[in-house]
């Protein structure tokens, strides 16, 4: 008989692999990769940072939670971790990949509108209209710094346009971006 709020019925995993190391040596041009980790999907490989009861349309809840998360990130990545490696310091930096995000929580973490708006791709700026007419050639052109920038488009509404232009300004970016998530094959179009 608890009094507390209902617990939603979706659960989401927020959780990291390191999936290779690259070395990059004094005067050469190429890395090269020392080690891949030949089972990404694996317990023992993939660390949970974060479980959580929540519905990932519920943007503040999931900003909340996962915001110290993407804070630490963003400063690994400007971060380097020094190693003593054979008695010399040796220096790594980080590289994050987003990976394993489904359509709707790529909407949600990039500030999209949902699934039903009338910007049906994830990865471009294609309309249902224009994706039903050519389903096979397009070019990934949103990044989550562009989508950054249209949410404070239309966040001000800087050329004091109307609730459609402005969403045609912005294509269906509504809300602040707060993850980075990176292009994958789960593209609508």
């Amino acid at each position: 008989h608890g009094g507390g709020p209902a617990i939603p019925e979706k659960a989401v995993r927020f959780s990291f692999t390191i999936m290779s190391v690259s070395v990059l040596a004094d005067n050469k041009e190429e890395e090269v990769t020392i080690f891949t980790e030949p089972k990404p999907n694996s317990e023992l490989s993939c660390k949970p940072l974060c479980l959580m009861f929540v519905d990932e349309s519920d943007h503040e809840t999931l900003t909340a939670l996962l915001g110290p998360i993407v804070a630490e990130r963003n400063a690994m990545k400007e971060s380097r971790l020094i190693l003593s490696i054979g008695g010399l310091p040796r220096s790594f930096r980080f590289h994050f990949r987003g990976t394993g995000y489904d359509e709707k929580m790529v909407r949600e973490m990039e500030g999209m509108e949902a699934s039903g708006s009338t910007y049906i791709c994830t990865l471009c700026d294609s309309t249902r209209a224009e994706a039903s007419k050519n389903m096979v050639l397009h070019s990934v052109t949103r990044s989550h710094e562009e989508n950054l920038e249209r949410y404070e488009t239309w966040r001000s509404n800087p050329f004091s346009e109307s609730a459609d232009e402005l969403r045609d300004r912005v294509k269906g970016v509504s809300s602040k971006p707060f993850l980075e998530t990176h292009p994958t094959l789960d593209a609508l179009h």
